[in-house]
Protein backbone atom coordinates (compact mmCIF):
# COMPACT_ATOMS: atom_id res chain seq x y z
CA UNK A 1 0.00 0.00 0.00
CA UNK A 2 1.49 3.39 -1.11
CA UNK A 3 2.17 6.34 1.28
CA UNK A 4 -1.01 8.17 -0.16
CA UNK A 5 -3.26 5.34 0.30
CA UNK A 6 -2.13 4.55 3.98
CA UNK A 7 -3.49 8.29 4.50
CA UNK A 8 -6.54 8.32 2.87
CA UNK A 9 -7.32 5.06 4.79
CA UNK A 10 -6.32 6.98 8.20
CA UNK A 11 -8.26 9.64 7.23
CA UNK A 12 -11.35 7.11 6.83
CA UNK A 13 -10.92 5.64 9.95
CA UNK A 14 -10.61 9.02 11.37
CA UNK A 15 -13.36 10.06 9.92
CA UNK A 16 -15.46 7.04 10.78
CA UNK A 17 -14.15 7.60 14.72
CA UNK A 18 -15.57 11.12 14.44
CA UNK A 19 -18.99 10.63 13.60
CA UNK A 20 -19.54 7.27 15.71
CA UNK A 21 -18.44 10.04 18.48
CA UNK A 22 -21.23 12.31 17.53
CA UNK A 23 -23.78 9.95 17.16
CA UNK A 24 -22.40 8.62 20.44
CA UNK A 25 -22.85 12.26 21.91
CA UNK A 26 -26.09 12.51 20.34
CA UNK A 27 -27.73 9.58 21.38
CA UNK A 28 -26.22 9.30 24.94
CA UNK A 29 -23.90 11.95 26.34
CA UNK A 30 -25.19 13.58 29.72
CA UNK A 31 -26.19 17.06 28.46
CA UNK A 32 -26.52 20.13 30.96
CA UNK A 33 -30.06 20.57 32.71
CA UNK A 34 -31.64 23.72 33.86
CA UNK A 35 -34.40 22.55 36.17
CA UNK A 36 -36.91 25.37 38.06
CA UNK A 37 -36.49 25.81 42.15
CA UNK A 38 -39.97 24.25 41.78
CA UNK A 39 -38.73 20.69 40.12
CA UNK A 40 -35.72 20.90 42.82
CA UNK A 41 -37.92 20.94 45.56
CA UNK A 42 -40.70 18.11 44.21
CA UNK A 43 -37.66 16.04 43.41
CA UNK A 44 -36.50 15.80 47.04
CA UNK A 45 -39.49 16.68 48.62
CA UNK A 46 -40.14 15.05 51.93
CA UNK A 47 -42.82 13.86 54.38
CA UNK A 48 -42.71 13.84 57.76
CA UNK A 49 -41.99 10.38 59.35
CA UNK A 50 -43.70 11.17 62.60
CA UNK A 51 -44.61 7.63 63.21
CA UNK A 52 -41.17 6.07 61.52
CA UNK A 53 -40.94 1.88 63.25
CA UNK A 54 -36.97 1.42 64.23
CA UNK A 55 -35.86 -1.29 65.67
CA UNK A 56 -33.13 -1.24 67.78
CA UNK A 57 -30.16 -3.73 68.09
CA UNK A 58 -28.84 -4.69 71.79
CA UNK A 59 -26.36 -2.38 73.60
CA UNK A 60 -22.83 -2.72 72.93
CA UNK A 61 -20.20 -0.99 75.18
CA UNK A 62 -17.35 -0.43 72.78
CA UNK A 63 -14.05 0.91 74.08
CA UNK A 64 -14.17 4.07 76.09
CA UNK A 65 -17.33 3.23 77.12
CA UNK A 66 -19.73 4.56 74.13
CA UNK A 67 -22.78 2.77 73.37
CA UNK A 68 -23.62 1.77 70.14
CA UNK A 69 -26.87 -0.23 68.73
CA UNK A 70 -28.32 -1.35 65.59
CA UNK A 71 -31.29 0.10 63.65
CA UNK A 72 -33.66 -1.24 60.96
CA UNK A 73 -36.57 0.80 59.31
CA UNK A 74 -38.50 1.17 56.43
CA UNK A 75 -37.94 3.92 54.81
CA UNK A 76 -40.57 6.11 52.96
CA UNK A 77 -40.96 4.06 50.16
CA UNK A 78 -41.09 0.46 51.60
CA UNK A 79 -37.00 -0.04 51.49
CA UNK A 80 -35.47 -1.72 54.52
CA UNK A 81 -32.75 0.42 55.60
CA UNK A 82 -30.04 -0.01 57.94
CA UNK A 83 -27.41 1.79 60.25
CA UNK A 84 -26.13 2.42 64.05
CA UNK A 85 -26.34 4.89 65.98
CA UNK A 86 -23.33 5.56 68.81
CA UNK A 87 -23.59 7.61 72.15
CA UNK A 88 -20.89 9.09 74.03
CA UNK A 89 -19.71 7.47 77.59
CA UNK A 90 -21.48 8.86 80.57
CA UNK A 91 -23.65 11.46 78.32
CA UNK A 92 -25.76 13.59 80.55
CA UNK A 93 -28.97 14.58 79.41
CA UNK A 94 -29.85 14.79 75.50
CA UNK A 95 -27.05 15.29 73.48
CA UNK A 96 -26.23 16.89 69.75
CA UNK A 97 -26.21 14.52 66.49
CA UNK A 98 -23.94 14.14 64.04
CA UNK A 99 -24.96 12.25 61.05
CA UNK A 100 -22.07 10.26 59.19
CA UNK A 101 -22.34 9.41 55.13
CA UNK A 102 -20.07 6.83 53.94
CA UNK A 103 -18.06 7.26 50.55
CA UNK A 104 -19.01 5.27 47.44
CA UNK A 105 -18.60 1.82 47.34
CA UNK A 106 -18.55 1.44 51.38
CA UNK A 107 -21.07 1.04 53.90
CA UNK A 108 -22.13 2.44 57.38
CA UNK A 109 -19.98 0.80 59.21
CA UNK A 110 -17.01 2.98 57.49
CA UNK A 111 -18.00 5.75 59.69
CA UNK A 112 -17.78 3.61 62.67
CA UNK A 113 -14.94 1.04 62.76
CA UNK A 114 -11.20 1.50 62.00
CA UNK A 115 -11.33 -1.61 59.53
CA UNK A 116 -14.26 -3.75 58.26
CA UNK A 117 -13.60 -7.09 57.19
CA UNK A 118 -10.63 -7.34 57.44
CA UNK A 119 -9.63 -3.90 55.47
CA UNK A 120 -8.94 -1.17 57.22
CA UNK A 121 -11.05 2.27 56.58
CA UNK A 122 -8.18 4.39 54.71
CA UNK A 123 -10.64 7.52 54.26
CA UNK A 124 -10.37 7.55 58.55
CA UNK A 125 -14.16 8.92 58.60
CA UNK A 126 -14.41 6.51 61.80
CA UNK A 127 -11.79 9.20 63.37
CA UNK A 128 -13.86 11.73 62.70
CA UNK A 129 -17.10 9.85 64.55
CA UNK A 130 -14.54 9.40 67.05
CA UNK A 131 -13.86 12.98 67.04
CA UNK A 132 -17.72 13.56 67.20
CA UNK A 133 -18.30 11.39 70.37
CA UNK A 134 -15.26 12.90 72.17
CA UNK A 135 -17.12 16.30 71.78
CA UNK A 136 -20.33 14.87 73.58
CA UNK A 137 -22.30 13.82 70.38
CA UNK A 138 -23.78 10.65 69.08
CA UNK A 139 -23.53 9.77 65.92
CA UNK A 140 -26.07 7.88 63.28
CA UNK A 141 -24.72 5.92 60.29
CA UNK A 142 -27.06 4.51 57.45
CA UNK A 143 -25.99 2.59 54.70
CA UNK A 144 -26.97 4.32 51.22
CA UNK A 145 -28.78 3.16 48.92
CA UNK A 146 -27.31 0.19 46.53
CA UNK A 147 -24.20 0.15 49.16
CA UNK A 148 -23.62 -2.43 52.13
CA UNK A 149 -26.41 -4.44 53.12
CA UNK A 150 -28.97 -2.68 50.33
CA UNK A 151 -26.73 -3.98 47.59
CA UNK A 152 -28.22 -5.38 44.61
CA UNK A 153 -26.25 -8.26 43.14
CA UNK A 154 -28.01 -8.03 39.72
CA UNK A 155 -27.18 -4.16 39.46
CA UNK A 156 -24.02 -3.01 41.31
CA UNK A 157 -22.75 0.85 41.81
CA UNK A 158 -20.14 -0.08 39.46
CA UNK A 159 -23.40 -0.31 36.75
CA UNK A 160 -25.04 2.32 38.12
CA UNK A 161 -21.81 4.77 36.86
CA UNK A 162 -20.97 2.43 33.66
CA UNK A 163 -24.75 3.63 32.67
CA UNK A 164 -24.24 6.99 33.51
CA UNK A 165 -21.19 7.37 31.53
CA UNK A 166 -21.38 5.17 28.52
CA UNK A 167 -25.60 5.52 28.19
CA UNK A 168 -26.17 8.54 30.20
CA UNK A 169 -29.46 7.36 32.40
CA UNK A 170 -29.51 9.36 35.13
CA UNK A 171 -31.97 8.27 36.97
CA UNK A 172 -30.70 5.42 38.49
CA UNK A 173 -27.60 7.83 39.79
CA UNK A 174 -29.89 10.24 41.08
CA UNK A 175 -32.44 8.29 42.67
CA UNK A 176 -29.66 6.49 44.47
CA UNK A 177 -28.26 10.03 45.87
CA UNK A 178 -31.61 11.73 46.51
CA UNK A 179 -33.40 8.52 48.18
CA UNK A 180 -30.12 7.75 50.47
CA UNK A 181 -31.02 11.83 51.40
CA UNK A 182 -34.81 11.01 52.56
CA UNK A 183 -33.48 7.88 54.35
CA UNK A 184 -31.32 10.28 56.54
CA UNK A 185 -34.21 12.56 56.70
CA UNK A 186 -36.76 10.01 57.24
CA UNK A 187 -34.20 9.01 60.66
CA UNK A 188 -33.74 12.11 61.47
CA UNK A 189 -37.35 12.40 62.27
CA UNK A 190 -37.42 9.57 64.36
CA UNK A 191 -33.63 10.61 66.14
CA UNK A 192 -35.06 13.93 67.62
CA UNK A 193 -37.86 12.51 69.16
CA UNK A 194 -35.59 10.25 70.78
CA UNK A 195 -35.06 11.33 74.86
CA UNK A 196 -31.22 11.04 74.59
CA UNK A 197 -31.20 12.98 71.25
CA UNK A 198 -31.15 16.88 71.59
CA UNK A 199 -34.09 18.23 68.56
CA UNK A 200 -31.39 20.80 67.50
CA UNK A 201 -27.88 21.52 66.59
CA UNK A 202 -27.94 18.69 64.00
CA UNK A 203 -24.55 18.44 61.81
CA UNK A 204 -23.63 16.31 59.24
CA UNK A 205 -20.73 15.27 57.53
CA UNK A 206 -19.90 13.24 54.68
CA UNK A 207 -16.91 11.75 52.59
CA UNK A 208 -16.57 12.34 48.52
CA UNK A 209 -20.25 10.77 47.74
CA UNK A 210 -21.17 11.00 50.93
CA UNK A 211 -19.78 14.74 51.30
CA UNK A 212 -22.09 15.39 48.15
CA UNK A 213 -24.80 13.82 49.74
CA UNK A 214 -24.10 15.98 53.31
CA UNK A 215 -24.33 19.22 51.02
CA UNK A 216 -27.84 17.92 49.57
CA UNK A 217 -28.92 17.27 53.01
CA UNK A 218 -28.30 20.51 54.82
CA UNK A 219 -29.22 22.33 51.88
CA UNK A 220 -32.92 20.93 52.66
CA UNK A 221 -33.37 20.12 56.18
CA UNK A 222 -33.77 23.22 58.32
CA UNK A 223 -32.72 21.13 61.24
CA UNK A 224 -29.37 20.87 60.62
CA UNK A 225 -26.62 23.44 61.40
CA UNK A 226 -23.57 22.40 60.23
CA UNK A 227 -22.00 20.55 57.26
CA UNK A 228 -18.34 19.28 56.93
CA UNK A 229 -18.10 18.02 53.14
CA UNK A 230 -14.95 16.36 52.76
CA UNK A 231 -13.72 16.29 48.95
CA UNK A 232 -16.90 15.80 47.38
CA UNK A 233 -16.91 14.88 43.76
CA UNK A 234 -17.69 17.92 41.01
CA UNK A 235 -21.50 17.52 39.67
CA UNK A 236 -22.29 19.57 37.12
CA UNK A 237 -25.09 21.11 35.12
CA UNK A 238 -25.31 18.00 33.72
CA UNK A 239 -26.89 16.06 36.89
CA UNK A 240 -28.23 19.30 38.42
CA UNK A 241 -31.09 17.61 40.15
CA UNK A 242 -27.82 16.22 42.72
CA UNK A 243 -25.80 19.41 41.88
CA UNK A 244 -25.73 20.91 45.64
CA UNK A 245 -24.95 23.83 43.54
CA UNK A 246 -28.34 24.27 42.39
CA UNK A 247 -29.38 23.72 46.10
CA UNK A 248 -26.95 25.55 47.73
CA UNK A 249 -29.28 28.76 48.90
CA UNK A 250 -30.69 26.25 51.57
CA UNK A 251 -27.10 26.54 53.27
CA UNK A 252 -27.31 29.93 54.12
CA UNK A 253 -27.12 30.43 57.86
CA UNK A 254 -25.22 26.93 58.18
CA UNK A 255 -21.76 26.75 59.02
CA UNK A 256 -19.97 25.00 55.93
CA UNK A 257 -16.68 23.76 55.61
CA UNK A 258 -15.35 22.05 52.39
CA UNK A 259 -12.48 20.10 52.43
CA UNK A 260 -10.79 19.37 49.03
CA UNK A 261 -7.70 18.13 47.62
CA UNK A 262 -5.63 19.82 45.06
CA UNK A 263 -4.86 16.61 42.57
CA UNK A 264 -8.32 15.23 43.23
CA UNK A 265 -9.38 12.71 40.28
CA UNK A 266 -12.86 13.60 41.05
CA UNK A 267 -12.43 17.53 41.39
CA UNK A 268 -9.85 19.84 39.86
CA UNK A 269 -8.95 22.81 42.38
CA UNK A 270 -10.94 25.42 39.94
CA UNK A 271 -14.33 23.17 40.54
CA UNK A 272 -13.40 23.17 44.44
CA UNK A 273 -13.02 26.79 44.38
CA UNK A 274 -15.91 27.67 42.48
CA UNK A 275 -17.89 25.36 44.56
CA UNK A 276 -16.67 27.33 47.85
CA UNK A 277 -17.26 30.60 45.94
CA UNK A 278 -21.08 29.57 45.58
CA UNK A 279 -21.46 28.52 48.80
CA UNK A 280 -23.34 31.30 50.97
CA UNK A 281 -23.03 33.18 54.13
CA UNK A 282 -20.28 33.97 56.03
CA UNK A 283 -19.59 31.08 58.11
CA UNK A 284 -17.62 28.65 56.13
CA UNK A 285 -14.17 27.51 55.64
CA UNK A 286 -12.00 25.98 52.40
CA UNK A 287 -9.15 23.60 53.91
CA UNK A 288 -7.13 22.60 50.84
CA UNK A 289 -4.89 19.89 51.11
CA UNK A 290 -1.76 18.35 49.36
CA UNK A 291 -2.64 15.02 47.07
CA UNK A 292 -5.37 13.30 45.75
CA UNK A 293 -8.88 12.08 46.73
CA UNK A 294 -7.52 10.54 49.41
CA UNK A 295 -6.88 13.04 52.42
CA UNK A 296 -4.05 12.79 55.06
CA UNK A 297 -4.47 11.53 57.97
CA UNK A 298 -4.59 14.80 59.61
CA UNK A 299 -7.74 16.38 57.91
CA UNK A 300 -9.12 14.71 60.64
CA UNK A 301 -7.99 16.77 63.45
CA UNK A 302 -8.33 20.36 61.13
CA UNK A 303 -12.43 19.47 61.97
CA UNK A 304 -11.85 20.04 65.43
CA UNK A 305 -12.97 23.53 65.72
CA UNK A 306 -15.76 22.53 63.44
CA UNK A 307 -17.55 20.87 66.24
Amino acid sequence: MTRNKIGKFMAGLLGIAALAGALWWGLFGLKPQDPSPAALQARHAHAPQSALQVQLGEVQVLPGGHRAQSLRFRSFDGQQTMGSIVYPAQAAGPVPLLLGLHAMGRNHHRMLQAEFKGRPTVERTHEVAALALARGHAVLALDAREHGERKNPEHTVLDIMNDLHWWGRREPYERMLIDTVKDYRAVLDWAVQQPGIAPTGVRVAGYSMGAQMALLLGALDARITAVAAVVPPHVDDKLAFVSPRRLRDGLAGKRVWLLTADDDEYASAADNQALFEALPGTDKRHLRFAGGHLLPAHYVESLRDWF
